[in-house]
C-alpha cells in the first residue's frame, strides 16, 4: 500500500491519496484495507467529501486496476459547540499535517469543562487552527489532568484520530511518566495491576475496586530522598492502560499518593500541585508508520523538590 497526504493553500479539505495495488478490487473493498472508517466514509458522502479514482470521481462499487491514483478528499470539519475559539500560548514540540504534539504546562485543562470553561488547550489549538486556514476540529489522542505537566498529542483531523485509536488499543502509543510521592518505595520496580473505577460517593474521584476497569502500571525507582525528614521517592512510570487518575490512584493504593495531590492523600506542602509530568511519548506515525519518540523535561516546580 502507497499513499501520500496532499493540503493546499486553496483547498484546506484534510485529502489522502492512494495507489490501487491489485486489479478487480471493489473500492469500498481498498477503502476498508486503507483503514477508512464507515463513519468517514458516510460523512465523505453527504458532507462534502469526494472520492476520485484517476482524477474521476466515482463510487464505492467502482472496480479499480493496478496502479489506479486514489484520492479521498475528506469534509471539512466543524469544531464541537462545546469549543470556544481562543488565542494563547503553545509549547509546540513537534507538529505535521497530521498530529501536533505538545508540551503542557501545570493548571491548564486539556479541554474545557464546567469548572474551567476557558484556555484549556483544546481552546487554544482551534485558534492555531483557525490561524492556519485549517478545515479541522480538535481530536485529543492523549490527554492529561489539569495539574499534571508534559508531553500530549493531538490529532488534526479525525481520520487521523481513528488511526491513533487503532495504535492506542494495539500498543503501539507508549506514555512514560516521573512522579515524586511520598515515602520510600521497598521495591526498585513493581507492576501495579488494580482494577480502578468511580469512587461512589464522589463526581470526580477513583479508586481501586473490584468491579472497575483493568488498570496496569509499570514503576520504577529513580531516586530516594528526603526532604525536611520527610522521606519521599522520584519514580519513572508506564502505563499500560489509560484510566482516568491511573497513576494518582495506584500509587494512593499501595500506599505512596504523589506530592501534591490532596485528593488522593498526598501533601502540598512543596507543591501546589500533584507532582506528575508526561516525559515520553513514542508512536508510530498514522500514515508513514515511522517510529517517532519524543521528550519533555520536568518543569520548575518538580526540580525543585528534587534539588533540596
Amino acid at each position: 500500500m502507497s499513499h501520500s497526504l496532499q493540503m493546499s493553500n486553496r483547498d484546506t479539505r484534510f485529502t489522502l491519496q492512494f495507489q490501487a495495488e491489485k486489479d478487480g478490487q471493489l473500492l469500498r473493498e481498498a477503502l476498508a484495507q486503507w483503514q477508512i472508517s464507515k463513519r468517514a466514509l458516510t460523512a465523505i458522502k453527504f458532507d462534502g467529501g469526494l472520492l476520485s479514482v484517476n482524477g474521476i470521481e466515482q463510487n464505492v462499487r467502482y472496480p479499480l486496476h493496478k496502479g489506479d491514483q486514489v484520492e479521498i478528499k475528506f469534509p471539512p470539519e466543524e469544531k464541537s459547540d462545546g469549543l470556544t475559539i481562543e488565542y494563547g500560548a503553545l509549547s509546540i514540540i513537534y507538529e505535521d499535517e497530521a498530529l501536533l504534539v505538545l508540551d503542557k504546562p501545570a493548571h491548564q485543562s486539556t479541554i474545557p469543562s464546567r469548572e474551567h470553561p476557558s484556555k484549556s488547550v483544546a481552546n487554544f489549538v482551534c485558534g492555531y487552527f483557525e490561524q492556519q486556514r485549517l478545515a479541522s476540529t480538535v481530536h485529543v489522542v492523549t490527554r492529561l489532568d489539569r495539574d499534571t505537566s508534559g508531553l500530549l498529542c493531538i490529532a488534526k483531523h479525525a481520520h487521523i484520530h481513528h488511526l491513533m485509536g487503532l495504535a492506542q488499543r494495539s500498543g503501539n502509543v507508549s506514555r512514560e511518566y516521573e512522579a515524586i510521592v511520598h515515602g520510600h518505595l521497598t521495591e526498585d520496580r513493581q507492576s501495579i495491576i488494580a482494577p480502578i473505577g468511580r469512587k461512589e460517593s464522589s463526581i470526580i474521584e477513583r479508586e481501586v475496586r473490584e468491579d472497575g476497569q483493568f488498570a496496569h502500571t509499570d514503576v520504577t525507582v529513580l531516586q530516594r530522598f528526603t526532604v525536611q525528614g520527610e522521606p519521599m521517592t522520584h519514580i519513572r512510570l508506564k502505563l499500560h492502560t489509560g484510566r482516568t487518575h491511573q497513576i494518582r490512584v495506584h500509587m494512593a493504593y499501595v500506599g505512596h499518593p504523589l506530592i501534591g495531590d490532596e485528593l488522593y492523600g498526598g501533601s502540598r506542602n512543596l507543591i501546589d500541585r500533584q507532582a506528575l509530568h508526561c516525559v515520553s511519548l513514542s508512536l508510530h506515525h498514522p500514515l508513514t508508520n515511522e517510529k517517532q519518540s519524543f521528550t519533555s523535561m520536568l518543569k520548575d516546580d518538580m526540580q525543585q523538590i528534587l534539588k533540596n
